[in-house]
């Protein structure tokens, strides 16, 4: 009986079998449109929150370079000519000068006591374990959520008992103990997600705690000490509620009660024009700090998530 056999495939044939094609699955149904629309929306609403927030400090900036009554005359329109008088009279005749010296000294004190008791702080309770770690680091926490204000009245007789109201470093150590629980808590997520071997490995070749923390773990953290001092630096340097109940002394003020009392002048002077150079001087720090930290702020948020 006579068959027919399909001839075999050239053993020398360059060419690939032929693969069966399989139709595939249908995928949901894309809509370029609607990613569109949600892209313009969203830069619409970023660009309407940055024109919200840049537009007073411009303006602002551009109103302390102008005269009583350019501000009254024509709010909107540029100075005519920039007068850098009001500069020199908000510095000297306002004691602004006096204001900017006395937050520089509570503010630096303060950030570097803050920084250093919170990073030690910190790094214990994220790298030893011990009876009683997740109590303190709860009590941090609890710190967070404790409104400064219930504080006010046995903090202001805790400091006069003391013998530090109306001081500086009083107040330096208020804002250090009113800094501490978010520093904690950030520095403590912070220190958990670096590696451990590097410790261990300065262990191994005989460092101290003390040294294996200062010159290998702390400079790890480097991110998150900058975020954090950013964080601090912008809380301190704002700051008017507790100075205000705790430093009464005209010679002792800081700057947030600086501006609130030239605000109060201008009722009986007048003087608009060294009001708003003022509330430059006391933006221009705020402002530099974070244009120069600003890489270094958006990093230390997002280690965490990277490693």
């Amino acid at each position: 009986m006579k068959t027919t056999d399909t001839p075999p495939a050239d053993a020398t044939s360059d060419e690939p079998p032929p693969v069966a094609k399989t139709k595939a699955a249908p995928g949901p149904l894309e809509k370029p449109s609607e990613g569109r629309t949600l892209n313009f929306f969203s830069h619409g609403m970023l660009i309407l929150w940055a024109f919200m927030v840049v537009m007073p400090l411009l303006w602002a900036v551009m109103t302390s370079f102008k005269t009583d009554r350019d501000i009254f005359s024509s709010p909107w329109a540029l100075p005519d000519s920039l007068h850098f008088e009001n500069w020199s009279r908000a510095w000297t005749e306002a004691h602004m000068s006096d204001y900017f010296l006395n937050t520089l000294i509570v503010v630096g004190f303060s950030l570097f006591g803050t920084m250093l008791l919170g990073s030690m702080a910190a790094y214990v309770l994220a790298r030893f374990e011990f009876p009683g770690n997740r109590f303190i680091y709860f009590l941090f926490i609890g710190g967070m959520s404790f409104p400064i204000i219930l504080a006010l009245v046995p903090l202001f007789y805790v400091m006069q008992n003391l013998s530090l109201l109306n001081t500086l470093p009083g107040l330096t150590l208020v804002y250090i103990a009113y800094s501490l629980p978010f520093t904690v808590f950030f520095m403590t997520a912070f220190f958990r997600t670096l590696p451990t071997s590097v410790a261990e490995a300065a262990f191994v070749d005989g460092a101290s705690h003390t040294r294996t923390f200062f010159q290998v773990m702390l400079p790890m953290a480097k991110p998150g000490l900058i975020s954090i001092s950013i964080f601090n630096f912008l809380g301190q340097w704002n700051q008017y509620m507790l100075p205000t109940v705790l430093n009464t002394e005209p010679d002792r003020k800081v700057l947030t009660q600086g501006l609130v009392q030239l605000a109060v002048s201008q009722g009986y002077k007048g003087d608009w024009s060294g009001l708003f150079a003022g509330l430059v001087m006391a933006m221009l720090p705020v402002l530099a700090a974070y244009i120069i930290f600003q890489r270094q702020v958006v990093a230390g948020l997002t280690a965490g998530a990277l490693k």
